[in-house]
């Protein structure tokens, strides 16, 4: 996928994103800044990786933080809420379409 020549477009204040969409699954590539909040639990199943940054992923019992190289497999209805912390981070997601 050639994500260099898409544009980024803001998805919610602090977050901006690139998506591909093939074979019922989405490839996100996504930028957030610490201005991001989200502000209603997402229950949708994600897998990444964080290319750049820091994140902080909060469940409803615990905290995980996640940096350069680390990977992410989250089930559908694990109820999550993802910002970066200390400056931009970059991760890679695949959802289903």
């Amino acid at each position: 996928m050639d994500f260099a020549s898409l544009a980024w477009q803001e998805m919610a204040p602090g977050a901006l994103h690139k998506v591909v969409e093939r074979a019922g699954k989405r490839l996100r590539l996504l930028e957030l800044t610490p201005d991001f909040v989200e502000k209603e639990w997402c229950e949708k199943a994600h897998a990444g990786f964080v290319f750049a940054g820091k994140v902080e992923l909060a469940f409803e019992d615990r905290v995980e933080r996640l940096g350069p190289g680390d990977g992410l497999i989250l089930r559908a209805g694990e109820r999550h809420k993802a910002r970066a912390i200390g400056g931009p981070a970059t991760l890679a997601l695949v959802e289903d379409a």
